[in-house]
Protein backbone atom coordinates (compact mmCIF):
# COMPACT_ATOMS: atom_id res chain seq x y z
CA UNK A 1 0.00 0.00 0.00
CA UNK A 2 1.09 3.61 -0.72
CA UNK A 3 0.02 6.55 0.49
CA UNK A 4 0.22 9.61 -2.24
CA UNK A 5 0.30 13.19 -1.94
CA UNK A 6 -0.32 16.55 -4.55
CA UNK A 7 3.11 17.30 -5.60
CA UNK A 8 4.45 20.29 -3.71
CA UNK A 9 5.39 22.45 -7.11
CA UNK A 10 1.15 22.69 -7.17
CA UNK A 11 1.11 26.44 -6.50
CA UNK A 12 -2.66 27.26 -6.34
CA UNK A 13 -3.22 25.17 -3.90
CA UNK A 14 -1.89 24.63 -0.07
CA UNK A 15 -3.08 23.26 3.36
CA UNK A 16 -1.78 25.95 5.81
CA UNK A 17 -3.04 24.05 9.00
CA UNK A 18 -5.56 21.08 10.21
CA UNK A 19 -7.05 19.94 13.53
CA UNK A 20 -9.81 20.39 15.87
CA UNK A 21 -11.80 18.62 13.34
CA UNK A 22 -10.75 21.87 10.66
CA UNK A 23 -8.50 22.60 7.98
CA UNK A 24 -7.20 25.64 6.78
CA UNK A 25 -6.58 25.69 3.10
CA UNK A 26 -5.59 27.92 0.35
CA UNK A 27 -7.01 27.97 -3.27
CA UNK A 28 -5.24 30.25 -5.64
CA UNK A 29 -5.52 34.00 -3.70
CA UNK A 30 -8.15 32.45 -1.32
CA UNK A 31 -7.91 31.07 1.98
CA UNK A 32 -10.62 28.61 3.68
CA UNK A 33 -11.64 27.47 6.86
CA UNK A 34 -13.64 23.93 6.08
CA UNK A 35 -14.92 21.42 8.63
CA UNK A 36 -13.07 17.86 8.17
CA UNK A 37 -13.94 15.40 10.83
CA UNK A 38 -10.55 13.76 10.29
CA UNK A 39 -8.54 15.84 11.97
CA UNK A 40 -8.75 15.06 14.98
CA UNK A 41 -5.23 16.66 16.40
CA UNK A 42 -5.00 20.14 17.98
CA UNK A 43 -4.02 23.03 15.18
CA UNK A 44 -0.67 24.24 14.99
CA UNK A 45 -1.43 27.92 14.48
CA UNK A 46 -3.61 29.84 17.24
CA UNK A 47 -7.38 30.62 16.73
CA UNK A 48 -6.46 34.29 15.93
CA UNK A 49 -4.13 33.58 13.08
CA UNK A 50 -6.62 31.56 11.20
CA UNK A 51 -8.94 34.18 11.39
CA UNK A 52 -6.89 36.64 10.86
CA UNK A 53 -5.43 34.48 7.18
CA UNK A 54 -9.04 33.34 6.23
CA UNK A 55 -11.25 34.51 3.63
CA UNK A 56 -14.16 32.62 4.67
CA UNK A 57 -15.07 29.76 7.21
CA UNK A 58 -17.92 27.16 6.22
CA UNK A 59 -20.51 26.40 9.63
CA UNK A 60 -22.19 23.33 9.16
CA UNK A 61 -25.98 22.95 9.79
CA UNK A 62 -27.39 20.53 12.65
CA UNK A 63 -26.63 16.70 11.42
CA UNK A 64 -23.71 17.45 9.68
CA UNK A 65 -22.16 13.81 9.07
CA UNK A 66 -25.30 12.17 10.47
CA UNK A 67 -25.03 8.83 8.66
CA UNK A 68 -22.34 9.13 6.10
CA UNK A 69 -24.57 12.53 5.02
CA UNK A 70 -23.89 16.10 4.57
CA UNK A 71 -26.39 19.10 5.61
CA UNK A 72 -26.23 21.80 4.24
CA UNK A 73 -24.43 25.44 6.14
CA UNK A 74 -23.24 28.68 5.80
CA UNK A 75 -20.20 30.52 4.54
CA UNK A 76 -19.17 33.28 6.72
CA UNK A 77 -17.10 35.65 4.83
CA UNK A 78 -14.32 36.69 6.87
CA UNK A 79 -12.73 39.29 3.98
CA UNK A 80 -14.42 40.33 1.32
CA UNK A 81 -13.71 38.05 -2.06
CA UNK A 82 -15.43 36.94 -4.93
CA UNK A 83 -18.36 34.07 -5.04
CA UNK A 84 -16.38 31.99 -8.19
CA UNK A 85 -12.79 32.51 -8.73
CA UNK A 86 -10.34 29.49 -11.01
CA UNK A 87 -7.32 28.07 -10.13
CA UNK A 88 -4.89 26.29 -12.43
CA UNK A 89 -2.85 23.08 -12.27
CA UNK A 90 0.05 22.06 -14.22
CA UNK A 91 1.20 18.36 -14.46
CA UNK A 92 4.31 17.21 -13.32
CA UNK A 93 7.50 17.82 -15.37
CA UNK A 94 9.21 15.25 -16.92
CA UNK A 95 12.61 14.10 -14.90
CA UNK A 96 14.78 14.32 -17.64
CA UNK A 97 13.66 16.64 -19.88
CA UNK A 98 11.84 19.25 -17.28
CA UNK A 99 9.54 19.96 -19.68
CA UNK A 100 5.82 20.24 -18.26
CA UNK A 101 3.32 17.50 -20.00
CA UNK A 102 0.21 18.81 -21.69
CA UNK A 103 -1.96 18.58 -18.39
CA UNK A 104 -2.97 22.30 -17.94
CA UNK A 105 -6.11 22.69 -16.13
CA UNK A 106 -8.07 25.62 -15.24
CA UNK A 107 -10.46 24.89 -12.67
CA UNK A 108 -13.62 27.20 -11.91
CA UNK A 109 -14.23 27.23 -7.94
CA UNK A 110 -17.38 28.32 -6.19
CA UNK A 111 -18.64 28.48 -2.60
CA UNK A 112 -21.28 25.65 -2.10
CA UNK A 113 -23.72 24.85 0.11
CA UNK A 114 -22.40 21.65 0.97
CA UNK A 115 -18.42 22.77 1.92
CA UNK A 116 -16.99 21.83 -1.47
CA UNK A 117 -15.69 24.47 -3.53
CA UNK A 118 -15.48 22.34 -7.35
CA UNK A 119 -12.33 20.11 -6.49
CA UNK A 120 -10.69 17.71 -4.33
CA UNK A 121 -7.54 18.49 -4.20
CA UNK A 122 -6.01 15.47 -2.19
CA UNK A 123 -7.26 13.93 -6.14
CA UNK A 124 -3.88 15.03 -8.05
CA UNK A 125 -2.50 11.81 -7.91
CA UNK A 126 -5.15 10.11 -9.67
CA UNK A 127 -5.47 13.14 -12.95
CA UNK A 128 -1.69 12.27 -13.19
CA UNK A 129 -2.60 8.84 -13.15
CA UNK A 130 -4.95 8.87 -15.68
CA UNK A 131 -3.05 11.38 -18.31
CA UNK A 132 -0.36 8.87 -18.10
CA UNK A 133 -1.93 5.95 -18.84
CA UNK A 134 -4.20 7.82 -21.50
CA UNK A 135 -1.01 9.14 -22.92
CA UNK A 136 0.17 5.42 -23.22
CA UNK A 137 -2.59 4.43 -24.82
CA UNK A 138 -2.74 6.74 -27.19
CA UNK A 139 0.56 6.16 -28.34
CA UNK A 140 -0.08 2.62 -28.93
CA UNK A 141 -3.68 3.36 -30.52
CA UNK A 142 -1.45 5.86 -32.97
CA UNK A 143 1.56 3.41 -33.36
CA UNK A 144 -1.10 0.97 -34.73
CA UNK A 145 -3.40 2.89 -36.77
CA UNK A 146 -6.60 2.69 -34.38
CA UNK A 147 -9.20 4.80 -33.09
CA UNK A 148 -8.33 7.01 -29.60
CA UNK A 149 -9.08 5.33 -26.50
CA UNK A 150 -12.23 5.43 -24.98
CA UNK A 151 -12.55 6.31 -21.42
CA UNK A 152 -15.68 6.96 -19.27
CA UNK A 153 -15.72 8.80 -15.75
CA UNK A 154 -18.20 8.07 -13.49
CA UNK A 155 -19.75 9.86 -10.69
CA UNK A 156 -17.43 12.51 -12.64
CA UNK A 157 -18.50 15.57 -10.58
CA UNK A 158 -16.69 18.71 -12.26
CA UNK A 159 -14.36 16.56 -14.13
CA UNK A 160 -10.70 17.31 -13.56
CA UNK A 161 -10.29 13.58 -13.89
CA UNK A 162 -12.52 13.97 -17.39
CA UNK A 163 -10.02 16.84 -18.52
CA UNK A 164 -6.68 15.07 -17.54
CA UNK A 165 -8.02 11.77 -19.95
CA UNK A 166 -9.11 14.65 -22.66
CA UNK A 167 -5.93 16.46 -22.44
CA UNK A 168 -4.11 13.10 -22.98
CA UNK A 169 -6.41 12.58 -26.19
CA UNK A 170 -8.99 10.60 -25.80
CA UNK A 171 -12.65 10.47 -26.36
CA UNK A 172 -13.94 10.77 -22.95
CA UNK A 173 -17.71 10.28 -21.60
CA UNK A 174 -18.17 12.39 -18.49
CA UNK A 175 -21.27 11.05 -16.44
CA UNK A 176 -23.00 12.91 -13.53
CA UNK A 177 -26.31 12.55 -11.88
CA UNK A 178 -26.79 15.99 -11.38
CA UNK A 179 -27.30 18.12 -14.31
CA UNK A 180 -25.54 22.14 -12.24
CA UNK A 181 -21.94 19.95 -11.69
CA UNK A 182 -21.93 18.52 -15.49
CA UNK A 183 -22.74 22.10 -16.31
CA UNK A 184 -19.96 22.98 -13.88
CA UNK A 185 -17.52 20.45 -15.42
CA UNK A 186 -18.40 22.01 -19.31
CA UNK A 187 -17.37 25.29 -18.34
CA UNK A 188 -13.84 23.73 -16.88
CA UNK A 189 -13.24 22.39 -20.14
CA UNK A 190 -13.99 25.51 -21.68
CA UNK A 191 -11.45 27.27 -19.58
CA UNK A 192 -8.65 24.53 -20.07
CA UNK A 193 -8.70 25.07 -24.06
CA UNK A 194 -9.84 21.51 -24.23
CA UNK A 195 -13.31 20.29 -26.04
CA UNK A 196 -15.19 17.31 -27.26
CA UNK A 197 -16.24 16.00 -24.17
CA UNK A 198 -19.66 13.66 -24.24
CA UNK A 199 -21.48 14.79 -21.43
CA UNK A 200 -24.28 12.33 -19.62
CA UNK A 201 -26.79 12.90 -16.85
CA UNK A 202 -27.99 9.71 -15.59
CA UNK A 203 -27.44 7.08 -12.77
CA UNK A 204 -23.92 5.28 -13.08
CA UNK A 205 -25.41 2.04 -12.38
CA UNK A 206 -28.32 2.10 -15.34
CA UNK A 207 -25.58 2.68 -17.97
CA UNK A 208 -22.95 0.69 -16.72
CA UNK A 209 -25.77 -1.95 -17.22
CA UNK A 210 -26.78 -0.34 -20.49
CA UNK A 211 -23.29 -0.57 -22.08
CA UNK A 212 -22.45 -3.71 -20.80
CA UNK A 213 -26.02 -5.35 -22.76
CA UNK A 214 -24.64 -3.20 -26.01
CA UNK A 215 -21.47 -4.57 -25.37
CA UNK A 216 -19.81 -1.15 -25.29
CA UNK A 217 -15.86 -1.09 -23.85
CA UNK A 218 -14.04 1.43 -22.78
CA UNK A 219 -10.15 1.65 -22.70
CA UNK A 220 -9.73 3.81 -19.55
CA UNK A 221 -12.78 3.57 -16.51
CA UNK A 222 -12.70 5.93 -13.56
CA UNK A 223 -14.92 5.82 -10.62
CA UNK A 224 -15.31 7.95 -7.47
CA UNK A 225 -18.81 6.90 -5.95
CA UNK A 226 -20.06 8.70 -2.43
CA UNK A 227 -21.34 6.76 0.24
CA UNK A 228 -25.27 8.04 -0.46
CA UNK A 229 -26.33 9.33 -3.41
CA UNK A 230 -29.43 9.84 -5.98
CA UNK A 231 -29.83 9.16 -9.77
CA UNK A 232 -31.55 11.96 -11.81
CA UNK A 233 -35.12 10.27 -11.60
CA UNK A 234 -34.74 9.58 -7.76
CA UNK A 235 -32.91 6.23 -7.79
CA UNK A 236 -31.23 5.47 -4.81
CA UNK A 237 -27.22 4.93 -4.31
CA UNK A 238 -26.16 3.43 -1.47
CA UNK A 239 -22.51 2.56 -1.86
CA UNK A 240 -22.31 -0.96 0.54
CA UNK A 241 -25.01 -2.40 -1.16
CA UNK A 242 -24.50 -1.44 -4.99
CA UNK A 243 -19.75 -1.09 -4.91
CA UNK A 244 -19.42 -4.80 -5.94
CA UNK A 245 -22.49 -5.36 -8.55
CA UNK A 246 -21.15 -1.59 -9.97
CA UNK A 247 -17.72 -3.08 -10.37
CA UNK A 248 -18.77 -6.31 -12.03
CA UNK A 249 -20.57 -4.04 -14.76
CA UNK A 250 -17.64 -2.09 -15.07
CA UNK A 251 -15.32 -5.10 -15.30
CA UNK A 252 -17.47 -6.04 -18.14
CA UNK A 253 -16.93 -2.73 -20.28
CA UNK A 254 -13.70 -2.49 -19.65
CA UNK A 255 -11.32 -3.68 -22.66
CA UNK A 256 -9.79 -7.24 -21.90
CA UNK A 257 -6.10 -5.45 -23.34
CA UNK A 258 -4.29 -2.49 -23.10
CA UNK A 259 -6.76 -0.87 -20.58
CA UNK A 260 -7.05 0.75 -17.00
CA UNK A 261 -9.24 1.27 -14.53
CA UNK A 262 -9.51 3.65 -10.84
CA UNK A 263 -11.50 3.41 -7.86
CA UNK A 264 -11.45 6.07 -5.35
CA UNK A 265 -13.85 5.66 -2.42
CA UNK A 266 -14.10 8.00 0.47
CA UNK A 267 -16.45 6.47 2.75
CA UNK A 268 -15.30 5.69 6.28
CA UNK A 269 -14.18 2.48 7.33
CA UNK A 270 -13.29 1.29 4.09
CA UNK A 271 -9.47 0.59 3.62
CA UNK A 272 -7.35 0.37 0.67
CA UNK A 273 -7.32 -3.98 1.27
CA UNK A 274 -10.90 -4.20 1.04
CA UNK A 275 -11.05 -1.45 -2.39
CA UNK A 276 -8.35 -3.82 -4.07
CA UNK A 277 -10.13 -7.38 -2.65
CA UNK A 278 -13.34 -5.74 -4.64
CA UNK A 279 -11.39 -4.82 -7.66
CA UNK A 280 -9.79 -8.12 -7.77
CA UNK A 281 -12.92 -9.91 -7.52
CA UNK A 282 -15.08 -8.49 -9.71
CA UNK A 283 -12.32 -8.58 -12.79
CA UNK A 284 -11.70 -12.15 -11.72
CA UNK A 285 -8.46 -12.28 -9.81
CA UNK A 286 -6.85 -11.17 -13.51
CA UNK A 287 -3.61 -13.02 -14.08
CA UNK A 288 -2.49 -10.13 -16.42
CA UNK A 289 -1.97 -6.95 -15.64
CA UNK A 290 -0.80 -4.62 -12.20
CA UNK A 291 -3.07 -3.88 -9.11
CA UNK A 292 -1.90 -0.92 -6.82
CA UNK A 293 -4.03 0.29 -3.61
CA UNK A 294 -3.91 2.72 -1.32
CA UNK A 295 -4.43 6.58 -0.09
CA UNK A 296 -4.63 10.11 -1.01
CA UNK A 297 -3.94 12.22 1.40
CA UNK A 298 -2.56 16.09 2.19
CA UNK A 299 0.46 17.25 4.37
CA UNK A 300 -0.28 20.54 6.02
CA UNK A 301 3.00 23.26 6.29
CA UNK A 302 3.12 21.57 9.79
CA UNK A 303 3.88 17.79 8.71
CA UNK A 304 0.68 16.77 10.13
CA UNK A 305 -0.61 14.47 7.61
CA UNK A 306 -4.43 14.43 6.36
CA UNK A 307 -6.06 10.79 4.85
CA UNK A 308 -8.96 11.55 2.79
CA UNK A 309 -9.62 8.71 0.65
CA UNK A 310 -7.96 5.02 -0.49
CA UNK A 311 -7.72 4.50 -4.24
CA UNK A 312 -7.51 1.57 -6.35
CA UNK A 313 -5.19 1.62 -9.46
CA UNK A 314 -5.25 -1.40 -12.50
CA UNK A 315 -3.39 -1.26 -15.30
CA UNK A 316 -2.96 -3.58 -18.22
Amino acid sequence: MTIEYPAPYWKDYEMIDSGRGEKLERFGKYILIRPEPKALWDKTLPEAEWKRLAHTRFTPGAGFGKAGKEDSGTWDRLKKMDDQWTIGYRGAADAETGAHSDLDLRLRLGLTSFKHVGVFPEQAPNWEFIFRETSRLQRIASANGLDRPKVLNLFAYTGAASLAAKAAGADVTHLDSVRQVVTWARENMERSGLDGIRWVVEDAMKFARREARRGNCYQGIILDPPAYGHGPDGEKWKLDELLFDLMKNVAAILSPKESFMVLNLYSNGYSAMLGETVVREALGNPATGEIQSGELAIRDSFGKVLPLSIFVRFRR
